[in-house]
């Protein structure tokens, strides 16, 4: 990636960028294609600002400053206006977007409920699931994965979160929530109605609104019945339903529904996502693609992947890191400054949002030898050693997580996830090309689009 090799700035200096059309800036060419335009700016520098959707953005390509903003002064930060809009239309009350006491004691109670032993209690159904679906796959058969992908981790959260099955007819509330808020989102913050007032009427908000009412009703009825049983239950509604603070009061059913519908929201779409570009890029590698069978035999003979194999999988979770590297689920994090401040020698003011491009950092040559090519390989210890596909990189050089005190409390779920239906997967099939290119744009999540591979089914 080109970069400006200009003079350090002195601190007074604002980050150069680009002036776009008058009033609208650059909203136009990011809503095209925002994934490039965030690209090519960066031959500016890694500090570059530009105009759109009313507001200025400061894009921050340098590792070692992603990881300032992240975690060494992560204090000076928070969600900020624009991503925020996102939690005004998800979830206000949930933890993803909430700030200072509130994020704290959120953080707290949440964290809890995602130990280790919990995940382990999860992981039987995420292979269960897999297994299900890979069954109604047979020899020979074209499948849309993006779709399939996304049933599926739907299911397992359906499962984990609510303890409904989706055959259940209430869990047609939870599909119908996701379907809605996936059009809301696209048209309310990256379509043409954001640069529209607000009054102009718009279908998907109203069908959004819908779905989300009843949805809450659906959340209060369950964590009605829940306090109200004597059983004990592992999903994460029912530890809602029942914990408390350390003042001794409890979630409210708003509360409840909102972290709930962000665990939904965040949850289906990074792990679909992630596994669809993961099955394509292994189709498209068919060498790779034997390697990890053999891993996968290896390890687990003739039974299914369970959650001790993990640590064995080596291959598996190199494959997913890398499918991570290269799309990255949410392609951009942002942060807004609480007061003017200074980002490698510029000065960055309160109303600037700061956006981290892990689809432009994960892809830069100076930490990724071959940054465009798929190689778990770079992955593996052994190759670490030897340096064939290593680069001398920052931390922060892949961050799809996040990082620092605010990153993404659902990880080691993700990964397990991840890991294990990838590996349940591969055991029973193999994947072949059908859709020959993606073109990714960003919507909820980084949308491959319809991504449709020939299956074949394994003997075993």
């Amino acid at each position: 990636m080109k970069r400006n090799t200009e003079p350090t700035a002195n601190v007074a200096d604002r980050p150069p960028g680009l002036d776009g059309l008058p009033v609208i800036g650059s909203t136009l060419s990011f809503i095209r294609n925002p994934l490039d335009f965030v690209r090519s700016i960066g031959e500016y520098g890694d500090v570059v600002r530009y105009v759109a959707f009313g507001r200025e953005f400061v894009v921050i390509s340098d590792p070692e400053l992603v990881e300032t903003v992240l975690v060494s002064r992560d204090n000076e930060f928070w969600k900020g206006e624009f991503e925020s809009r996102l939690g005004d239309i998800v979830a206000p009350d949930g933890v993803f977007y909430a700030e200072g006491s509130d994020w704290r004691r959120q953080r707290s109670l949440l964290q809890s409920l995602f130990t280790p032993k919990r995940i382990e209690a999860y992981a039987a159904d995420m292979v269960d699931e897999t297994v299900r679906m890979t069954d109604g796959w047979t020899d020979g058969t074209i499948v849309n994965v993006r779709e399939e992908l996304s049933t599926f981790t739907l299911g397992v959260l359906t499962r984990s979160l609510f303890d409904l099955d989706l055959e259940d007819e209430r869990a047609d509330v939870v599909v119908r929530m996701v379907d809605a808020l996936g059009e809301y989102v696209d048209a309310e913050m990256l379509g043409v109605r954001s640069v529209l007032p607000s009054w102009v009427p718009s279908k998907p908000e109203r069908k959004f609104d819908r779905a989300m009412a009843d949805l809450d009703a659906l959340v209060e009825s369950l964590v009605h019945e829940h306090r109200e049983s004597e059983g004990e239950s592992d999903d994460l509604l029912s530890l809602l339903a029942t914990a408390e603070y350390p003042d001794g009061t409890t979630p409210s059913p708003n509360e409840v529904s909102d972290q709930l519908v962000q665990f939904l929201v965040a949850g289906h779409e990074t792990s679909a996502t992630a596994l669809t570009y993961t099955c394509w890029l292994l189709a498209n590698d068919p060498e790779m693609q034997r390697r990890l069978a053999r891993e996968i035999e290896t390890v687990c003979g003739d039974r299914n992947p369970r959650i001790d194999d993990l640590g064995s999988l080596t291959l598996s979770e190199a494959v997913i890191n890398e499918a991570m590297r290269l799309y990255p689920p949410f392609p951009f994090i942002h942060r807004q400054p609480h007061e003017s401040t200074t980002l490698g020698g510029y000065r960055i003011p309160p109303e600037s949002t700061l956006q981290l491009p892990l689809s432009s950092v994960h892809l830069d040559d100076r930490w990724w030898r071959n940054a465009e090519s798929f190689r778990p390989e770079r992955w593996l210890p052994e190759t670490e050693q030897n340096g064939n596909w290593k680069c001398d990189r920052p931390e922060y050089a892949y961050f799809p997580f996040g990082g620092g005190p605010r990153h993404c409390i659902g990880m080691r779920f993700a990964m397990t996830e991840l890991q294990l239906s990838l590996a349940a997967m591969i055991r029973r099939i193999e994947f072949e090309p059908v859709t020959e290119s993606l073109g990714p744009t960003w919507k909820v999540s980084l949308d491959p689009g319809p991504v449709k591979l020939r299956i074949r089914t394994r003997d075993r």
